[in-house]
């Protein structure tokens, strides 16, 4: 059952975000209100952020110096449909990830659409795991992880790395991923009246922004029609009032049909990454905790 905290938080939601995400809103309100909004929440203390540059992508380590230090790298990708989010959108979650884990975080603020469609986000990712190799750091302390589209886009990314025979990282840790831009997920009508934040309309101007001319089931816009085999262990958490929850259950169980070891969290009465209220709801720590337990494990 969810806290009452939480029932505050959701209605508030419904009533502030769902209805500003929607074709009519600009690409750039959207992005300028997303970046505001979350920057509010407070970062945990002892978080150190330093800003890097990978090859032409701004991106930002994140760490806590009170934290157990992890040898654990966590390649962070965000979520915002492929047309918004940042850094500053989503530096609160990660802090409180890297807080949790000890793992040092590089969240990476990875090209968007419209300007840049696919296959430029995919690209930036593998570029920034490839930047991680170069620079002494080995596949197997590498998790990469990310949130809504940025889950669809840490399997991408693993799809693409197998495509060219790059060794594989440890582990992928997804959060509500969206993985199916045909929308074909039945929650995707079903969960349409409970989902406090997104919007089928939205998500089909963000899919024509992004894969324009590219049929959306193409495998790495749409990991959920790939072959999964070779890829590594798959971490998912995903809400069971959002309508992408069609999107992480056939995702696993395509992954388990495919030998690849997955494991499935539906939280009661949760909604779409609700993880960026980490430091204000319990609901929201203790999701971020066990996804720090699984891929930090001997940490």
């Amino acid at each position: 059952m969810l806290s009452f905290r939480a029932k505050l938080v959701k209605r508030t939601l419904e009533k502030s975000i769902k209805p500003l995400l929607n074709p009519t809103t600009s690409i750039g309100v959207q992005r300028r209100v997303m970046d505001l909004s979350l920057q509010l929440n407070l970062l945990p203390s002892g978080t150190k952020i330093s800003p890097v540059e990978i090859r032409d992508i701004p991106a930002e380590w994140i760490s806590n110096v009170h934290s157990k230090a992890s040898n654990t790298v966590i390649l962070y990708l965000h979520g915002g449909a492929y047309n918004i989010g940042s850094t500053k959108s989503h530096r609160n979650l990660v802090a409180h990830l890297a807080k949790a884990s000890g793992a040092t975080v590089l969240l990476l603020d990875y090209k968007l659409a419209p300007e840049f469609p696919f296959p430029a986000a995919l690209t930036d990712a593998v570029d920034a795991y490839q930047w991680l190799l170069e620079h002494g750091h080995q596949a197997d302390d590498i998790v990469i992880a990310g949130d809504s589209a940025g889950g669809g886009l840490a399997l991408a990314t693993a799809l693409s790395l197998k495509d060219q025979h790059i060794p594989q990282p440890s582990a992928l840790g997804l959060i509500s991923p969206w993985t199916d831009l045909t929308l074909s997920g039945e929650t995707v009508k079903s969960k349409a009246h409970r989902d406090p934040m997104i919007r089928k309309d939205w998500l089909e101007t963000m899919i024509n922004n992004y894969a324009i001319d590219l049929p959306s089931d193409s495998p790495l816009c749409s990991p959920i029609f790939a072959n999964l085999e070779g890829l590594p262990p798959i971490y998912i958490q995903v809400g069971e009032d959002e309508i992408l929850l069609d999107d992480a259950m056939r995702l696993a169980q395509r992954a388990e049909a495919q030998g690849v070891s997955v494991v499935l969290e539906i939280w009661e009465e949760m909604w779409h990454v609700w993880h960026f209220q980490a430091g204000l709801l319990s609901e929201s720590n203790e999701a971020i905790q066990q996804l720090a337990n699984y891929i930090c494990p001997n940490d």
